[in-house]
Protein backbone atom coordinates (compact mmCIF):
# COMPACT_ATOMS: atom_id res chain seq x y z
CA UNK A 1 0.00 0.00 0.00
CA UNK A 2 1.32 3.64 -0.89
CA UNK A 3 1.39 5.92 2.17
CA UNK A 4 -1.71 8.12 2.13
CA UNK A 5 -1.19 11.87 2.21
CA UNK A 6 -1.41 13.22 5.94
CA UNK A 7 -3.43 16.11 6.84
CA UNK A 8 -1.06 18.69 7.02
CA UNK A 9 0.14 18.29 3.55
CA UNK A 10 -3.11 18.60 1.98
CA UNK A 11 -3.39 21.71 -0.68
CA UNK A 12 -5.86 23.84 -2.15
CA UNK A 13 -7.00 22.35 -5.47
CA UNK A 14 -6.27 24.96 -8.43
CA UNK A 15 -8.00 25.49 -11.29
CA UNK A 16 -5.78 23.92 -13.28
CA UNK A 17 -5.59 20.48 -11.56
CA UNK A 18 -9.22 20.63 -11.73
CA UNK A 19 -9.30 21.03 -15.45
CA UNK A 20 -6.62 17.87 -15.47
CA UNK A 21 -9.09 16.15 -13.97
CA UNK A 22 -11.42 17.31 -16.04
CA UNK A 23 -9.85 16.20 -19.46
CA UNK A 24 -8.99 12.77 -18.18
CA UNK A 25 -12.22 11.41 -17.34
CA UNK A 26 -15.30 10.27 -19.70
CA UNK A 27 -18.15 11.86 -16.99
CA UNK A 28 -18.71 15.30 -16.19
CA UNK A 29 -16.63 17.07 -13.23
CA UNK A 30 -18.82 19.57 -10.95
CA UNK A 31 -17.06 22.30 -9.13
CA UNK A 32 -18.80 23.94 -5.77
CA UNK A 33 -21.07 26.72 -7.70
CA UNK A 34 -21.54 24.44 -10.61
CA UNK A 35 -25.02 24.34 -12.06
CA UNK A 36 -25.53 20.25 -12.00
CA UNK A 37 -23.29 19.96 -8.64
CA UNK A 38 -26.69 20.36 -6.28
CA UNK A 39 -27.82 17.29 -8.82
CA UNK A 40 -25.60 15.16 -8.31
CA UNK A 41 -24.84 15.11 -4.51
CA UNK A 42 -28.59 15.52 -3.67
CA UNK A 43 -29.66 11.91 -2.59
CA UNK A 44 -32.66 10.61 -1.05
CA UNK A 45 -32.17 10.68 2.33
CA UNK A 46 -31.98 14.62 2.54
CA UNK A 47 -30.66 14.39 6.18
CA UNK A 48 -27.36 14.31 5.35
CA UNK A 49 -25.93 16.99 3.34
CA UNK A 50 -23.17 16.07 0.67
CA UNK A 51 -20.23 19.67 0.44
CA UNK A 52 -17.49 18.08 -1.49
CA UNK A 53 -14.91 20.12 -3.27
CA UNK A 54 -15.79 18.26 -6.25
CA UNK A 55 -17.89 16.05 -7.36
CA UNK A 56 -17.49 13.32 -10.24
CA UNK A 57 -20.13 12.01 -12.38
CA UNK A 58 -18.08 8.22 -13.62
CA UNK A 59 -18.95 6.95 -16.84
CA UNK A 60 -16.80 3.59 -16.32
CA UNK A 61 -14.07 1.83 -14.46
CA UNK A 62 -11.41 3.71 -15.52
CA UNK A 63 -13.33 7.38 -14.71
CA UNK A 64 -13.26 5.67 -11.30
CA UNK A 65 -9.45 5.06 -11.00
CA UNK A 66 -8.46 8.08 -12.41
CA UNK A 67 -10.82 10.35 -9.79
CA UNK A 68 -9.51 7.96 -6.67
CA UNK A 69 -5.85 8.59 -7.88
CA UNK A 70 -6.72 11.97 -8.01
CA UNK A 71 -7.91 12.26 -4.31
CA UNK A 72 -5.10 10.22 -3.40
CA UNK A 73 -2.53 12.52 -4.78
CA UNK A 74 -4.12 15.67 -3.29
CA UNK A 75 -4.72 14.16 0.10
CA UNK A 76 -9.10 14.38 -0.47
CA UNK A 77 -11.58 11.81 1.17
CA UNK A 78 -13.42 9.38 -1.09
CA UNK A 79 -17.71 9.25 -0.92
CA UNK A 80 -19.42 7.23 -3.35
CA UNK A 81 -23.20 7.37 -4.07
CA UNK A 82 -25.39 5.72 -6.27
CA UNK A 83 -29.31 6.63 -4.54
CA UNK A 84 -27.89 7.93 -1.18
CA UNK A 85 -30.72 5.39 0.51
CA UNK A 86 -28.08 4.30 2.45
CA UNK A 87 -26.09 8.06 2.87
CA UNK A 88 -24.22 8.46 6.21
CA UNK A 89 -21.81 10.97 7.26
CA UNK A 90 -21.75 13.68 4.95
CA UNK A 91 -18.93 14.76 2.86
CA UNK A 92 -16.91 17.96 2.93
CA UNK A 93 -15.06 20.05 1.50
CA UNK A 94 -11.85 17.87 1.80
CA UNK A 95 -13.52 15.43 -0.48
CA UNK A 96 -14.19 13.81 -4.18
CA UNK A 97 -17.70 12.63 -4.47
CA UNK A 98 -18.11 9.80 -6.73
CA UNK A 99 -22.01 9.37 -8.54
CA UNK A 100 -21.38 5.87 -10.16
CA UNK A 101 -25.53 6.57 -11.39
CA UNK A 102 -24.28 6.08 -15.06
CA UNK A 103 -22.38 2.87 -14.70
CA UNK A 104 -25.59 0.75 -14.70
CA UNK A 105 -24.94 -2.14 -17.09
CA UNK A 106 -26.16 -5.33 -16.19
CA UNK A 107 -24.81 -8.91 -17.56
CA UNK A 108 -26.51 -12.25 -16.71
CA UNK A 109 -25.01 -15.90 -17.16
CA UNK A 110 -28.33 -17.90 -17.72
CA UNK A 111 -26.08 -21.43 -17.85
CA UNK A 112 -24.05 -20.32 -14.59
CA UNK A 113 -27.09 -18.46 -13.20
CA UNK A 114 -25.10 -15.58 -12.65
CA UNK A 115 -25.06 -11.45 -13.14
CA UNK A 116 -22.44 -9.16 -13.00
CA UNK A 117 -23.53 -6.07 -12.06
CA UNK A 118 -22.37 -2.53 -12.36
CA UNK A 119 -21.79 0.06 -9.33
CA UNK A 120 -24.64 2.08 -10.32
CA UNK A 121 -27.28 -0.61 -11.29
CA UNK A 122 -30.23 -0.56 -9.15
CA UNK A 123 -32.37 -3.07 -8.39
CA UNK A 124 -35.06 -2.81 -11.17
CA UNK A 125 -32.67 -2.79 -13.39
CA UNK A 126 -31.92 -6.42 -12.52
CA UNK A 127 -35.21 -7.79 -11.70
CA UNK A 128 -36.55 -8.28 -15.30
CA UNK A 129 -33.13 -9.46 -17.05
CA UNK A 130 -32.68 -12.03 -14.85
CA UNK A 131 -36.72 -13.10 -15.19
CA UNK A 132 -36.12 -13.83 -19.04
CA UNK A 133 -34.22 -16.23 -17.77
CA UNK A 134 -36.50 -17.56 -14.76
CA UNK A 135 -33.53 -16.32 -12.51
CA UNK A 136 -34.05 -14.18 -9.45
CA UNK A 137 -31.69 -11.96 -7.57
CA UNK A 138 -31.58 -11.59 -3.84
CA UNK A 139 -33.12 -8.44 -4.23
CA UNK A 140 -34.45 -6.21 -1.26
CA UNK A 141 -38.50 -4.87 -0.78
CA UNK A 142 -37.64 -1.40 -3.02
CA UNK A 143 -36.67 -1.54 -6.65
CA UNK A 144 -35.18 1.51 -6.43
CA UNK A 145 -32.53 0.95 -4.28
CA UNK A 146 -28.54 0.14 -5.42
CA UNK A 147 -27.93 -3.33 -6.02
CA UNK A 148 -24.37 -3.28 -5.12
CA UNK A 149 -24.50 -1.20 -1.88
CA UNK A 150 -27.34 -3.18 -0.74
CA UNK A 151 -25.81 -6.63 -1.02
CA UNK A 152 -21.92 -5.77 0.09
CA UNK A 153 -23.95 -4.24 3.65
CA UNK A 154 -25.55 -7.65 4.17
CA UNK A 155 -28.91 -7.58 1.93
CA UNK A 156 -32.21 -8.59 3.92
CA UNK A 157 -34.71 -9.60 1.38
CA UNK A 158 -38.11 -11.25 0.46
CA UNK A 159 -36.02 -14.76 -0.39
CA UNK A 160 -33.65 -14.54 2.56
CA UNK A 161 -34.81 -16.60 5.20
CA UNK A 162 -34.36 -19.70 2.21
CA UNK A 163 -31.23 -18.24 0.81
CA UNK A 164 -29.92 -16.14 3.22
CA UNK A 165 -28.37 -12.63 2.86
CA UNK A 166 -27.35 -11.27 -0.65
CA UNK A 167 -23.80 -11.05 0.59
CA UNK A 168 -23.93 -15.20 0.84
CA UNK A 169 -23.71 -14.81 -2.49
CA UNK A 170 -21.26 -12.62 -4.39
CA UNK A 171 -18.74 -14.82 -5.98
CA UNK A 172 -16.18 -11.64 -7.16
CA UNK A 173 -15.85 -8.06 -7.03
CA UNK A 174 -14.24 -5.82 -8.73
CA UNK A 175 -12.99 -2.56 -6.63
CA UNK A 176 -10.51 0.71 -6.44
CA UNK A 177 -9.05 0.50 -3.43
CA UNK A 178 -7.41 3.22 -1.32
CA UNK A 179 -3.91 3.50 -3.98
CA UNK A 180 -5.32 3.93 -6.66
CA UNK A 181 -5.57 0.18 -7.69
CA UNK A 182 -8.05 -1.65 -9.60
CA UNK A 183 -8.11 -5.43 -8.04
CA UNK A 184 -10.60 -8.33 -8.24
CA UNK A 185 -11.79 -9.45 -4.51
CA UNK A 186 -12.85 -13.27 -4.65
CA UNK A 187 -11.73 -16.70 -2.72
CA UNK A 188 -8.95 -17.12 -4.98
CA UNK A 189 -7.45 -13.55 -5.20
CA UNK A 190 -7.43 -11.02 -2.10
CA UNK A 191 -9.39 -13.11 -0.27
CA UNK A 192 -9.61 -11.20 2.94
CA UNK A 193 -10.16 -8.29 1.25
CA UNK A 194 -13.17 -10.35 -0.42
CA UNK A 195 -14.48 -11.54 3.15
CA UNK A 196 -14.40 -7.63 4.54
CA UNK A 197 -16.05 -6.38 1.60
CA UNK A 198 -18.80 -8.24 1.86
CA UNK A 199 -20.61 -7.00 4.61
CA UNK A 200 -18.13 -4.25 5.79
CA UNK A 201 -19.62 -2.44 2.50
CA UNK A 202 -18.00 0.44 0.79
CA UNK A 203 -14.57 1.06 3.83
CA UNK A 204 -12.23 -0.85 1.83
CA UNK A 205 -12.99 0.83 -1.81
CA UNK A 206 -14.84 1.99 -4.25
CA UNK A 207 -16.72 -1.20 -6.08
CA UNK A 208 -16.85 -0.76 -9.66
CA UNK A 209 -18.63 -4.18 -10.00
CA UNK A 210 -19.75 -7.66 -8.52
CA UNK A 211 -20.90 -10.98 -9.80
CA UNK A 212 -24.06 -12.40 -8.11
CA UNK A 213 -25.54 -15.71 -7.67
CA UNK A 214 -29.40 -15.71 -9.09
CA UNK A 215 -31.69 -18.37 -8.13
CA UNK A 216 -34.14 -20.36 -9.85
CA UNK A 217 -37.72 -18.46 -8.90
CA UNK A 218 -39.82 -17.40 -11.29
CA UNK A 219 -43.17 -17.07 -9.57
CA UNK A 220 -44.03 -16.43 -5.71
CA UNK A 221 -47.35 -16.50 -3.55
CA UNK A 222 -47.26 -13.58 -2.40
CA UNK A 223 -48.80 -9.93 -1.41
CA UNK A 224 -50.43 -7.50 1.69
CA UNK A 225 -53.25 -8.55 4.37
CA UNK A 226 -54.77 -5.44 5.44
CA UNK A 227 -56.56 -5.19 8.82
CA UNK A 228 -58.73 -2.30 10.62
CA UNK A 229 -57.39 -0.74 13.71
CA UNK A 230 -59.98 -3.47 15.82
CA UNK A 231 -58.64 -6.51 14.59
CA UNK A 232 -54.89 -5.33 14.79
CA UNK A 233 -54.35 -7.20 18.48
CA UNK A 234 -55.71 -10.23 17.50
CA UNK A 235 -54.22 -10.61 14.52
CA UNK A 236 -50.38 -9.71 15.43
CA UNK A 237 -50.76 -11.97 18.65
CA UNK A 238 -52.24 -14.65 15.89
CA UNK A 239 -49.02 -13.87 14.00
CA UNK A 240 -46.23 -13.83 16.45
CA UNK A 241 -47.29 -17.73 17.33
CA UNK A 242 -47.69 -18.68 13.42
CA UNK A 243 -44.46 -16.90 12.14
CA UNK A 244 -42.61 -19.35 14.57
CA UNK A 245 -43.87 -22.51 12.66
CA UNK A 246 -43.19 -21.04 9.49
CA UNK A 247 -40.97 -22.87 6.86
CA UNK A 248 -38.08 -21.21 5.99
CA UNK A 249 -40.01 -20.56 2.12
CA UNK A 250 -42.10 -18.15 3.98
CA UNK A 251 -41.17 -14.64 4.59
CA UNK A 252 -43.42 -11.95 6.60
CA UNK A 253 -42.96 -8.59 7.72
CA UNK A 254 -45.79 -5.92 9.27
CA UNK A 255 -46.51 -2.37 9.70
CA UNK A 256 -48.60 0.19 10.46
CA UNK A 257 -50.12 3.23 10.00
CA UNK A 258 -52.95 6.02 9.74
CA UNK A 259 -53.25 5.53 5.99
CA UNK A 260 -53.61 9.13 3.76
CA UNK A 261 -56.66 10.40 2.14
CA UNK A 262 -54.71 10.83 -1.03
CA UNK A 263 -53.96 9.63 -4.36
CA UNK A 264 -52.16 6.66 -4.71
CA UNK A 265 -53.47 4.78 -1.41
CA UNK A 266 -56.07 2.20 -2.36
CA UNK A 267 -59.58 3.27 -1.45
CA UNK A 268 -60.22 0.47 1.57
CA UNK A 269 -57.21 2.12 3.15
CA UNK A 270 -57.86 5.89 2.85
CA UNK A 271 -58.42 7.57 5.63
CA UNK A 272 -58.12 4.83 7.71
CA UNK A 273 -55.70 2.82 10.44
CA UNK A 274 -54.85 -0.19 9.15
CA UNK A 275 -51.98 -3.30 9.51
CA UNK A 276 -50.14 -4.23 6.30
CA UNK A 277 -48.95 -7.81 6.47
CA UNK A 278 -46.44 -8.79 3.99
CA UNK A 279 -46.27 -12.47 2.94
CA UNK A 280 -44.22 -13.88 0.30
CA UNK A 281 -44.10 -17.89 -0.36
CA UNK A 282 -41.63 -19.99 -2.37
CA UNK A 283 -43.68 -23.03 -3.43
CA UNK A 284 -46.96 -23.82 -4.65
CA UNK A 285 -49.50 -20.92 -4.74
CA UNK A 286 -51.87 -24.02 -2.66
CA UNK A 287 -49.34 -25.02 -0.42
CA UNK A 288 -49.01 -20.63 0.35
CA UNK A 289 -52.69 -20.59 0.48
CA UNK A 290 -53.07 -23.46 3.17
CA UNK A 291 -49.98 -22.02 4.95
CA UNK A 292 -51.83 -18.58 5.60
CA UNK A 293 -55.32 -19.34 5.66
CA UNK A 294 -55.07 -18.74 9.30
CA UNK A 295 -54.12 -14.87 8.91
CA UNK A 296 -57.34 -15.08 6.71
CA UNK A 297 -59.54 -16.58 9.03
CA UNK A 298 -58.64 -14.26 12.36
CA UNK A 299 -60.77 -11.51 11.06
CA UNK A 300 -61.70 -9.59 8.01
CA UNK A 301 -59.37 -7.96 6.02
CA UNK A 302 -59.99 -4.74 4.55
CA UNK A 303 -57.72 -5.68 1.13
CA UNK A 304 -56.77 -8.61 0.16
CA UNK A 305 -53.95 -8.53 -2.13
CA UNK A 306 -51.81 -12.14 -1.61
CA UNK A 307 -51.75 -14.09 -5.20
CA UNK A 308 -49.75 -16.18 -6.87
CA UNK A 309 -47.47 -13.65 -9.28
CA UNK A 310 -44.44 -13.58 -11.45
CA UNK A 311 -41.42 -12.65 -9.33
CA UNK A 312 -41.06 -9.40 -11.45
CA UNK A 313 -44.19 -8.20 -9.37
CA UNK A 314 -42.34 -8.62 -5.88
CA UNK A 315 -41.31 -4.69 -5.46
CA UNK A 316 -45.45 -4.54 -4.97
CA UNK A 317 -45.76 -6.52 -1.71
CA UNK A 318 -44.17 -3.82 0.06
CA UNK A 319 -44.87 -1.14 -1.77
CA UNK A 320 -41.89 0.89 -0.66
CA UNK A 321 -42.33 4.99 -1.57
CA UNK A 322 -39.69 6.52 -3.58
CA UNK A 323 -40.03 10.44 -2.14
CA UNK A 324 -36.97 11.30 -1.18
CA UNK A 325 -37.07 13.68 1.93
CA UNK A 326 -34.97 13.52 5.39
CA UNK A 327 -35.35 10.88 7.51
CA UNK A 328 -34.41 9.53 11.11
CA UNK A 329 -33.74 6.24 11.20
CA UNK A 330 -32.95 3.22 13.43
CA UNK A 331 -32.78 -0.93 13.72
CA UNK A 332 -31.93 -3.67 15.79
CA UNK A 333 -32.90 -7.40 16.07
CA UNK A 334 -35.15 -8.75 18.71
CA UNK A 335 -34.54 -12.45 19.91
CA UNK A 336 -38.30 -13.07 19.80
CA UNK A 337 -41.98 -11.97 19.80
CA UNK A 338 -44.10 -13.00 22.48
CA UNK A 339 -47.08 -11.69 24.29
CA UNK A 340 -45.70 -8.77 26.24
CA UNK A 341 -43.36 -7.66 22.80
CA UNK A 342 -46.43 -7.37 21.14
CA UNK A 343 -48.51 -5.44 23.76
CA UNK A 344 -45.61 -3.16 24.04
CA UNK A 345 -45.37 -2.43 19.99
CA UNK A 346 -49.11 -1.99 20.03
CA UNK A 347 -48.13 0.78 22.85
CA UNK A 348 -45.80 2.28 21.01
CA UNK A 349 -47.12 2.56 17.21
CA UNK A 350 -50.87 0.86 18.06
CA UNK A 351 -54.28 2.19 16.64
CA UNK A 352 -54.68 5.60 18.63
CA UNK A 353 -51.05 6.57 19.01
CA UNK A 354 -50.59 8.75 16.70
CA UNK A 355 -46.87 8.30 16.92
CA UNK A 356 -44.22 10.21 15.58
CA UNK A 357 -42.18 7.39 14.26
CA UNK A 358 -43.14 4.35 12.24
CA UNK A 359 -42.38 0.81 12.77
CA UNK A 360 -41.34 -1.93 10.71
CA UNK A 361 -41.11 -5.59 12.15
CA UNK A 362 -39.57 -8.44 10.01
CA UNK A 363 -39.34 -12.05 10.08
CA UNK A 364 -35.57 -13.43 10.35
CA UNK A 365 -34.63 -16.66 10.90
CA UNK A 366 -33.89 -19.45 8.71
CA UNK A 367 -30.67 -19.47 6.44
CA UNK A 368 -30.09 -15.57 7.98
CA UNK A 369 -28.84 -17.70 10.77
CA UNK A 370 -26.42 -20.20 9.37
CA UNK A 371 -23.04 -19.45 8.37
CA UNK A 372 -22.91 -19.22 4.46
CA UNK A 373 -20.18 -21.61 2.79
CA UNK A 374 -17.99 -18.74 1.76
CA UNK A 375 -17.37 -16.86 5.13
CA UNK A 376 -18.07 -13.33 5.04
CA UNK A 377 -18.25 -10.30 8.00
CA UNK A 378 -21.83 -10.31 8.00
CA UNK A 379 -23.17 -11.46 11.44
CA UNK A 380 -25.36 -14.40 11.05
CA UNK A 381 -27.03 -14.32 14.45
CA UNK A 382 -29.84 -15.99 15.29
CA UNK A 383 -32.31 -13.24 16.16
CA UNK A 384 -35.98 -13.78 14.93
CA UNK A 385 -37.10 -10.36 13.95
CA UNK A 386 -35.95 -7.24 13.00
CA UNK A 387 -37.03 -3.60 13.91
CA UNK A 388 -36.74 -1.05 12.05
CA UNK A 389 -37.63 2.74 12.85
CA UNK A 390 -38.12 5.73 10.96
CA UNK A 391 -39.36 9.44 11.45
CA UNK A 392 -39.68 12.26 8.99
CA UNK A 393 -37.33 15.58 9.99
CA UNK A 394 -38.18 18.91 8.72
CA UNK A 395 -41.64 19.40 9.04
CA UNK A 396 -41.44 21.11 12.79
CA UNK A 397 -41.58 17.28 14.45
CA UNK A 398 -37.82 16.95 14.86
CA UNK A 399 -38.09 16.72 18.75
CA UNK A 400 -40.72 14.58 18.72
CA UNK A 401 -39.30 12.17 16.53
CA UNK A 402 -36.27 12.09 18.46
CA UNK A 403 -38.44 11.41 21.31
CA UNK A 404 -40.12 8.96 19.82
CA UNK A 405 -37.23 6.89 18.59
CA UNK A 406 -35.95 7.06 22.55
CA UNK A 407 -38.94 5.33 23.49
CA UNK A 408 -38.79 2.82 20.80
CA UNK A 409 -35.25 2.04 22.00
CA UNK A 410 -36.09 1.65 25.86
CA UNK A 411 -39.39 -0.10 25.47
CA UNK A 412 -38.04 -2.97 23.64
CA UNK A 413 -35.10 -3.21 25.17
CA UNK A 414 -36.31 -6.32 27.08
CA UNK A 415 -36.02 -7.88 23.66
CA UNK A 416 -33.29 -6.45 22.01
CA UNK A 417 -30.46 -9.06 20.69
CA UNK A 418 -28.01 -6.45 20.89
CA UNK A 419 -27.23 -6.41 16.90
CA UNK A 420 -28.22 -4.72 14.32
CA UNK A 421 -27.94 -4.42 10.25
CA UNK A 422 -25.51 -2.50 8.72
CA UNK A 423 -28.26 -1.54 5.26
CA UNK A 424 -30.87 -0.27 7.72
CA UNK A 425 -28.23 2.42 9.56
CA UNK A 426 -29.47 4.61 7.13
CA UNK A 427 -28.49 8.57 8.04
CA UNK A 428 -26.22 10.43 10.12
CA UNK A 429 -27.77 9.36 13.77
CA UNK A 430 -25.91 6.56 14.31
CA UNK A 431 -22.44 7.16 12.42
CA UNK A 432 -20.39 6.31 16.04
CA UNK A 433 -17.84 3.46 15.35
CA UNK A 434 -19.23 1.96 18.53
CA UNK A 435 -22.69 1.98 17.40
CA UNK A 436 -21.58 0.36 13.65
CA UNK A 437 -19.32 -2.16 15.77
CA UNK A 438 -22.88 -3.71 16.54
CA UNK A 439 -23.76 -4.87 13.08
CA UNK A 440 -20.61 -7.33 13.61
CA UNK A 441 -19.25 -9.98 15.82
CA UNK A 442 -16.68 -8.57 18.42
CA UNK A 443 -14.04 -10.88 16.39
CA UNK A 444 -15.37 -10.13 12.79
CA UNK A 445 -15.18 -6.21 13.65
CA UNK A 446 -11.43 -6.42 15.35
CA UNK A 447 -10.52 -8.68 11.72
CA UNK A 448 -12.12 -5.79 9.82
CA UNK A 449 -9.98 -2.92 12.11
CA UNK A 450 -7.55 -4.71 10.89
CA UNK A 451 -7.70 -5.10 7.22
CA UNK A 452 -9.04 -1.47 7.34
CA UNK A 453 -5.29 -0.52 8.39
CA UNK A 454 -4.01 -2.56 5.79
CA UNK A 455 -5.92 -1.83 2.65
CA UNK A 456 -7.05 1.73 3.93
CA UNK A 457 -4.74 3.26 6.65
CA UNK A 458 -5.55 6.79 6.03
CA UNK A 459 -9.44 6.35 6.31
CA UNK A 460 -9.79 7.46 2.64
CA UNK A 461 -13.42 5.79 2.66
CA UNK A 462 -14.84 7.29 5.50
CA UNK A 463 -17.78 8.57 4.65
CA UNK A 464 -20.03 5.83 5.38
CA UNK A 465 -20.75 4.19 8.52
CA UNK A 466 -17.35 3.77 9.12
CA UNK A 467 -14.83 1.70 10.42
CA UNK A 468 -11.56 3.78 11.00
CA UNK A 469 -8.26 2.05 10.63
CA UNK A 470 -6.39 1.75 13.62
CA UNK A 471 -4.69 5.35 14.81
CA UNK A 472 -6.58 7.20 12.44
CA UNK A 473 -7.23 10.94 13.42
CA UNK A 474 -10.55 12.39 13.86
CA UNK A 475 -11.47 13.64 10.50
Amino acid sequence: MSEQMTETERTTLSSQEVRRLTESVEGLVFEQGDPGYAEHVDGFDRAVEHRPALVVAVANTDDLVTAVRFARDHGLGVAVQVTGHGAALPADERSLFLDTGAMNKVRVDPEQRTARLEAGVLWQDVIPVAAQHGLAPLNGSAPFVGAVSYTLGGGIGLLSRRYGYASDHVRRIEVVTADGELRVASQEENPDLFWALRGGKGNFGVVTAIEIDLVEVSRIYGGGLFFPAESVRDVLHLYRTWAAGMPEEMSSSFFMLDWPDVAGVPEELRGHFALHLRLCYLGAPEDGRRLIQPLRDVAPPLLDTVTDMPYTDVVSIHNDPPPRGSYHINNFQLTHLDHEAVEAILALVGPGTNPPVSLEIRHLGGALARPPKVPNAVAHVDAQFQVYSAGVLDIGKDQAVYKGHDRVVETLAPWSAGTRLLNFMAGVAHTDPAYVSDAFSPEAYARLVSLKTIWDPGNTFRFNHNIPPMGAESY
